[in-house]
């Protein structure tokens, strides 16, 4: 989606398995109940406790500013 520019309406179903409009839903309701800093926090620590987590290589703001 960001990177296409594609509309969710025109997301190819046969692609994902559910319409465009059902996966910005799911997103939308994921996103409502907290899921990515719940799944960020978790895989954060597996990385840990595998020992695959450097935080030498972290990078903490990703943004440009000219």
């Amino acid at each position: 989606m960001l990177r296409t520019g594609v509309t969710w309406a025109n997301m190819p179903t046969e692609m994902i398995g559910c319409s465009g409009v059902t996966c910005w839903r799911r997103l939308r309701d994921w996103t409502e109940a907290g899921v990515w800093p719940r799944l960020h926090e978790i895989l954060l620590a597996e990385l840990r406790k595998a020992g695959l987590l450097d935080m030498e290589d972290a990078a903490v703001d990703g943004s440009h500013v000219r």
